[in-house]
This record gives structure tokens, sequence and C-alpha cells, in this order.
């Protein structure tokens, strides 16, 4: 069976006389399904809306009114550590993997960006882009694009690659974009924002909604900048959640209804937020699109989520509740929790109980408080940044074995330095590139002339491997000719052998019979010699016989 989970923050104000929360406890973690209960709860925060990240190890709780971030872990079930910063932070999120080590990226009342990675400790920040303070922030799935939303109405869409980077454009080229600057600005809104959310697609078609205080809500094509729909509210939203397959978004009102933004409302032969033909149109939601229950009071909607199955939909209010909505019905449910103080945040964590769940190799076992590194803006000889600090470590523990080597390769470069059994030869190729580079920065070649150097590495590469392939085509042909004229010799000289012993054999055979002859010859002489002897004596002496028995 899947359990689900939520996490609540609140704002410690003055307590109330019927309050039996602790005054000191901030953040709860509650079980939503199968048995809402509460489970844990953690000590000594007050954080206002958009002010709270969640990982699978660790709590991050930018306070309300203190130029500080609590962290708390979530294993040992304490505050791990008190993170002060030069100004205070309005609004946070989380870059990277639910059970691995990411980045916080944070907004400032000064409208700056702060990102700080947390498992190496390593702080950028972004020079002021905003007028006034930075309200809300969020991330994409990819962890590409980061979208920051400001009271001065405006909405910044940041690369976070680019931001992390190492190497950073020379301010001084104007054909580069200014390092550490948004790259687009979505500026339709007429009011402070409120909220901003990303759609959960993964594509290139993915989406981003955003509320603000001149009580409407746009749909955005943040990659390209492009406003898909706008929707004319009734009320000033406070907050937004998005269904998980991107069918419809929700709003929280002041005087604590819902109002559904269904996407697919609208007839339409492509889909709604992509016809051309009505996305210069505002649309007005109906009535019976806003959710209202005599059960709920007129507190204000402070946060909103929904559930993993996408049937319900979790609210928190200004006066403590947690509410749930049927999203199919449309209606109110039940009163899950009442924690007597403002619930400004809610997260949704994802269901665990699933047969095979699937979970990362490395985990953030604790975090390196940052620290800012001025070398990260050492010039080489391009004018660009690009030294990497020599004390850059990253700190993470392995929760599984790693694969062998002879076990399949990883899908990225990382997967290969870690699973090889000793140091990559491309690795230590780089290394040693990069260490020259230190030493003479005018040998450092600039991202254009690497890119150009690499394309012709390829080639040359491509081309050695069709001589080698050639090569080994011509020795085969060679070995073959040579095995060829081998057994030609052989067979040969098998039938020079054959042919003499068959000469052998007939001079042996003419010798026999020439014997066979030559000895028939001798015989019969001699037989007939022999015969010829006797007879004549024969003869001889029996006529003497005669006559000597004639005579007596």
């Amino acid at each position: 069976m899947l359990t689900e989970s939520f996490i609540a923050s609140i704002r410690t104000i003055e307590k109330k006389a019927n309050a039996t929360t602790a005054k000191d406890i901030g953040i709860h973690l509650h079980e939503y399904q199968p048995n809402p209960a509460l489970k844990s709860s953690f000590r000594k925060s007050s954080t206002r809306p958009n002010c709270i990240a969640v990982n699978a190890t660790h709590i991050f709780a930018a306070q309300a009114d203190k130029s500080v971030v609590h962290v708390y872990s979530r294993q040992r079930h304490n505050q791990e550590a008190i993170v002060p910063f030069q100004e205070q932070i309005t609004c946070l999120a989380l870059a990277g993997r639910y059970d691995g080590a990411g980045t916080l990226v944070m907004g400032t009342q000064g409208g700056r960006l702060i990102l700080w990675e947390l498992a190496t400790g390593r702080q950028i920040s972004t020079p002021q882009s905003h007028l006034q303070p930075v309200t809300c922030i969020a991330v994409d799935p990819t962890f590409s694009f980061i979208i920051s939303g400001s009271s001065d109405s405006n909405l910044h869409v940041w690369s976070l690659p680019s931001l992390l980077s190492f190497l950073q454009p020379s301010p001084n080229d104007p054909s580069q974009p200014v390092p550490l600057t948004p790259f687009r600005t979505l500026t339709d809104h007429r009011a402070a924002i409120n909220s901003v959310i990303f759609g959960h697609s993964v594509s290139k078609a993915n989406l981003a909604v955003s509320a603000a205080k001149d009580q409407t809500c746009i749909v955005w094509d943040y990659r390209n900048g492009l406003l898909l729909h706008t929707y004319l509210l009734a009320s000033n939203p406070l907050c937004l959640a998005l269904d998980p397959a991107d069918r419809a978004a929700y709003a929280g009102y002041e005087d604590g209804s819902i109002q559904l933004l269904d996407f697919y409302k609208r007839a339409s032969l492509l889909h709604p937020l992509y016809d051309p033909n009505q996305q210069s149109t505002p649309t007005q939601p109906t009535l019976s699109a806003r959710w209202h229950s005599a059960e709920v009071s007129s507190a204000p909607v402070l946060c909103l989520q929904v559930s993993y199955d996408s049937t319900t939909l979790v609210s928190g209010h200004e006066n403590g509740k947690v509410h749930q909505w049927n999203i199919p019905k449309g209606k109110y449910n039940a009163q899950i929790t009442d924690f007597f103080l403002p619930v400004t945040n809610l997260l949704m964590l994802p269901p665990t109980g699933f047969p095979t769940p699937t979970t990362s190799i490395l985990e953030l076992h604790h975090v390196i408080k940052p620290h800012y590194e001025s070398s990260l803006f050492s010039s080489c000889g391009d004018g660009s940044s690009s030294i990497i600090p020599s004390n850059y470590t990253f700190t993470a523990k392995f929760t599984s074995t790693l694969r062998l080597p002879d076990s399949p390769a990883g899908t990225s470069e990382l997967d290969d330095a870690l699973t090889n059994a000793s140091f990559p030869t491309s690795m230590l190729e780089d290394g040693i590139t990069e260490l020259a580079a230190l030493r003479n920065p005018s040998t450092y070649a600039s991202p254009r002339e690497h890119t150009t150097l690499q394309a012709a590495n390829e080639a040359l590469k491509t081309q050695l491997d069709a001589a080698l392939c050639r090569q080994r085509e011509a020795i085969a042909r060679v070995l073959k000719l040579e095995e060829e004229r081998f057994q030609r010799r052989e067979d040969e000289a098998v039938k020079k052998v054959r042919k003499k012993r068959r000469r052998i054999r007939m001079m042996e055979a003419e010798e026999r019979a020439r014997e066979v002859v030559m000895g028939k010859t001798v015989k019969d002489r001699m037989e007939a010699e022999g015969d010829e002897g006797p007879v004549e004596d024969g003869e001889d002496g029996l006529s003497s016989d005669t006559d000597e028995m004639s005579s007596e």
C-alpha cells in the first residue's frame, strides 16, 4: 500500500489563548493517506510563503524577517545548521533530484539570486536583477531553468547550467551574454507576482503558470517567451498548484475559496493553450469553477498542493487549518488537521511503498556551509572566467555498492569515472591540460577554439579509425595471399613426391617384369639343353648294348 505524506510549515505569531501547539514548533511532517496523523515536528522555525524546500535527507527553511536559513536533518530529526546570509532570504527552491545532492536557489530582499551547492558549499550570487524583493522561485523538472518572480511584476527566466558553470563569458565581449543574468524576462503582469510554478513535463513543450496581485493568472511557454493564455480572476490569487498531468491549475483566494482553471475547457481543434486564435483572448472562469464551503472560514489560502493520484487538493489557511477538496466533484471534502498558526507552506512528498523503489547511489549526509569563492571570477587570457578553486570538493555518501568495471558503463562521465578501475585516461588528459593552462593562461583555448579543436580531433579520430580499418583489411589480404601461396607450394611438393613414387613403382614393376622374362628364357634354355644331352647318351649306350647282344 502506498503512503503519502506532506510537510507543513507555519509562521509563528503571538500565540492564541486556546492554542495547543508549542510556540517554537514551526515545521510538521504529517501523513496524508491512508491514515492521516502527525509523524514528527521540527522546532525553532517561522517561515513566509515560498520559503521552504525539502529533499530526502534535509529540510531548508528561510526564516521570516531574518537573514538566515535553518537546515534540518530528517534522518537525525534535529536542526543541523543555521546558515546566515548578507541579506534576507525571501523565497527558495531546490534544484536537483529528491534523493540526491542538489543546489538551493534563493531569492533575496535586494532582488538578487543566490545559489548554494549543498554538497560543495560553493555559493554564487547574481547581480541585482529585480528592482524589488524576489517573492517566488520555481525550478523546472529537468533542473535546467529557473523562473523568479518579484514585487516589481516581472518574471525572469534563468539558465541554471549557465549560472553554475565555471566558464563565465567575459563582460567586455559584446557578442556574449552578460554573465549571471537572466536570458529572458516576461513582463505581461501589472502587479507583484505572488506565485509561479512549472509543469511536470521534461519536453520542450513544458509550460509555466504565474499568478499576480493584478488578479490575473498567465500560462507561459517560458523557453520561447510566449504568452499562451491569460485568465482574469475574481480575486487576488495568493498561491497556485498544478495538476500532475498539467490539465488544470488551482488558485487560492483571500476569502478561502479555490479557483479551478481548466486548460481544456475551451473548445478547440488544437490544444487550447497552443491555439493562435485563442491565445490573445483572456478567459474569465465561470462561477461553477470556484469552490466554496460553509465549513471553511474566510481565512486566506496561503498554499496549495495536489495529491499523487490527482483526486484531492490540500489547502493551508491563515487560521492554521489544513483542508482537503474533492477534485472530481469540485467541492469541499474534510479538514485534515489544525496547527492553530498560519500554514504558509505545504509540500507533498513522493509516495512510498512501491514494490521496486528507485534510489540514488549518492546521498547528502550533511550540508556544506556556503562560502563565496572570489577565484570563480578570475580572468583567463581571453577575459573569461574558468578557474576552478583548488578546494572545490564534493562531499556525499554512497548508499549502495558501486558497479564493477566489467559491468555496463554508466550514462555520464561521473558514472564512468566512479566505476573505472583507476583514473580514466580522458580525465587525466583533461586534468593535465587544465594544469598546463593554469601555468600558462595564454595557451588556454577559448570555448569556440575548444569546440573547433574538439571537432578537428573527432575528424582526425574518424580518419585514423578508417586508416586502421584499411590497414587491417590490407593485412588480412596479404595473409590470405601468403596462405594461398604456401598451400600451392605444399600441393606442388606433394604432387612431386607422388610423381616420384609412381615413377619408382613403375621402374620396379618394369624390373620385375624384366627379371621374370629373363628368368623364364634362361630356364627354358636350360631345360632344352638338359633334354638334348641324356637322349644322345642313351641312344649311344643302347646301340652299343645292342651291338654287344647281337654279337653274342
